[in-house]
């Protein structure tokens, strides 16, 4: 939902009973300092009963009447604030605040079970802190530092420049209390378009079916779904769709057979975050330890869960190098039998993969990493791996 501009083409409103002022919009939009926007002089006029409730007519009927899950609001940091700011009392626009917070309050009374998802992209977490507390109320807003850090983490060609740390800062991240505050990606509209590219063309121009393009783009991909938060993909991101977005340019479908492996990659991952085969809870859950951070060789591992126990507790071991190993040390929440359920190095996922041995490890008593167990790995290059116990 677009309620920051207005148009600027084809735009039927403007002026639209021939009155205005400074030559600016008329009766639907600010004739002032408070007009401009990054796409145009088009920016509603959010003090104005009948402009507020036009906007908040559209919301509510793409909700009830045509039945959508949610909304998702398109750069509302200029709603908030004419330069799109935080910590700008001089340009805040007050009735813009009043307006989200008045929308979600609508949403939330009619339809508590509808999402209202901020892309603000400005790491202001009074976005989705509550109406009561003074918040904008939104559910959930955009993580546009965690894009940032998995994709320049996943698109560098040297290993040795891949900053674990930030990595991990992006793992744990999140808005006031709830994980789920936050929207995960590694692509959107934004970050493949505007002099960006799809992650695998990033890594590999001209050859995202590479080798490379394929096992750093979908560990980036393994990094959004066992992350805490909820993920997101972008159109044709789960068959290696390439160059960067513009809606000339329509998906191409023959992807689908021809990069079946990748698409079974993503779907398999999509199982295991929605704890399909109830052995992966914790993938659903609030609770988040980056444990093992190697920043030399650029493995990382974190435990996820919710209530913790066999079928909660999973693991996740992340290598971002061209090097795998037999038998890597890490430490473990619990003791006993832990079992592969992914690993991306599989051939079945692409005949060019390593298919190197993940096997199941039983954890021992003995502190490592600062946790009462540990047990050994295996991994590939470039690869990640997920373990979880048995209930």
């Amino acid at each position: 939902m677009v309620y920051n501009h207005l148009g600027p083409q084809d735009l039927d409103l403007w002026q639209f009973d021939g009155w205005e002022e400074n030559g600016k919009g008329g009766i639907y939009f600010y004739n002032d300092w408070r007009s401009p926007t990054p796409w145009g002089d088009t920016r509603p006029d959010y003090g104005r009963t009948e402009v507020r409730q036009f906007l908040r007519d559209n919301a509510l009927m793409w909700l009830e009447e045509y039945h959508i899950d949610g909304l998702r609001w398109d750069a509302t940091a200029f709603i908030r604030n004419v330069d799109g700011n935080n910590n700008d009392p001089s340009h805040d626009i007050s009735e813009g605040w009043d307006l989200m917070r008045w929308i979600n309050d609508e949403i939330d009374a009619r339809q508590p079970w509808k999402i209202s998802i901020a892309e603000d992209i400005r790491d202001n977490e009074w976005m989705t802190k509550k109406i009561g507390d003074g918040g904008a109320g939104f559910d959930a807003q955009w993580d546009g530092g965690f894009a940032h850090s998995i994709r320049d983490a996943v698109i560098l060609s040297n290993d040795e420049r891949r900053d674990m740390h930030a990595v991990g800062n992006a793992i744990l991240s999140r808005y006031n209390t709830d994980a789920f505050e936050r929207v995960i990606y590694t692509e959107s509209h934004d970050e493949v378009a505007n002099g960006k590219s799809r992650v695998p063309e990033e890594i590999w121009p001209d050859q995202p079916g590479s080798y490379f393009a394929k096992k750093r783009s979908t560990l980036g991909a393994a990094v959004v779904f066992t992350s805490p938060g909820i993920p997101m993909i972008f159109q044709g991101q789960e068959f290696l769709e390439d160059e960067w977005f513009h809606d000339t340019d329509p998906i191409d479908w023959a992807k689908k057979e021809i990069y079946s492996g990748i698409l079974g990659m993503y779907r398999d991952l999509i199982r295991l975050r929605r704890n399909w085969f109830n052995t992966t809870r914790g993938l659903r859950g609030q609770h988040v330890n980056v444990y093992h951070l190697n920043n030399n060789d650029k493995v990382i591992a974190f435990h996820r869960w919710e209530a913790g126990g066999p079928g909660d507790d999973v693991v996740v071991v992340v290598n971002m190098a061209n090097s795998g190993y037999d038998s890597y040390g890490i430490g473990f929440p619990r003791e006993g039998l832990w079992k592969v359920r992914f690993n991306s190095d599989w051939t079945g996922y692409g005949k060019d993969f390593g298919n190197h041995f993940s096997y199941d490890t039983v954890a021992h008593a003995g502190i490592k990493d600062g946790l009462a167990y540990n047990g050994n790995v295996g991994i590939g290059p470039y690869s990640a791996i997920i373990l979880s116990q048995d209930q």
